[in-house]
């Protein structure tokens, strides 16, 4: 089986969220944190968080970008327990037993996004239409094959979909992390 987990090729994630998760964590989806925000509204990093973050189970910190990893069904478990834990602690879940159910759910999710060799990236982008949120996903390969994974070396290779005019200012994001 396969899993996400979350991955850090720069700094740029300690500035651009809240809550930057830590490398090598256990990742889902995640936009269950907004099902009940009106993400029209949202601005800053919440914004960031809510338009282009992968949760991490464990820190419930974002991340840019995921790695399908291989999983063992010990994994699996752990990554529902620790989530329905969090459920439970920061989203009011009425007890572990409906947190579980809700985490295996999210947890399926993920496998869901998993159909890709091990070791692909993985970003997401959110937008909120008509009410909904709506989740677009594309995978990053390096390019040329196979290689270590370094910044700036990746081609989108498929589910190209977005804006070409939008345009992100991580200057800007990088000062406002001064303030």
């Amino acid at each position: 089986m396969k899993l996400l987990r979350t991955i850090r090729l720069d700094l740029s994630d300690t500035f651009v969220f809240d809550r930057a998760a830590e490398a090598g964590e256990w990742a889902v989806s995640g936009a269950f944190v907004y099902w009940n925000t009106d993400a029209s509204k949202l601005e800053g990093k919440p914004r960031a968080s809510f338009r282009g973050g992968f949760l991490g189970v464990q820190s419930f910190g974002w991340s840019t970008l995921v790695q399908i990893v291989d999983a063992e069904t010990a994994d699996r478990k752990n990554v529902i327990e620790v989530l329905a834990h969090q459920l439970v602690r920061s989203f009011g879940a009425p007890d572990l037993k409906a947190a579980r159910v809700a985490a295996e759910e999210e947890v399926s999710f993920t496998e869901s996004l998993c159909g890709h060799p091990a070791d692909t990236l993985v970003a997401v982008r959110r937008t909120y239409d008509d009410g909904e949120i709506r989740e677009m996903f594309r995978t990053l390969q390096p390019r040329g094959g196979p290689k270590p994974f370094r910044a700036f070396s990746f081609l989108e290779v498929e589910d190209e979909v977005g804006n070409p005019d939008e345009k992100v200012n991580l200057v800007g994001l990088a000062e406002e992390k001064r303030k």
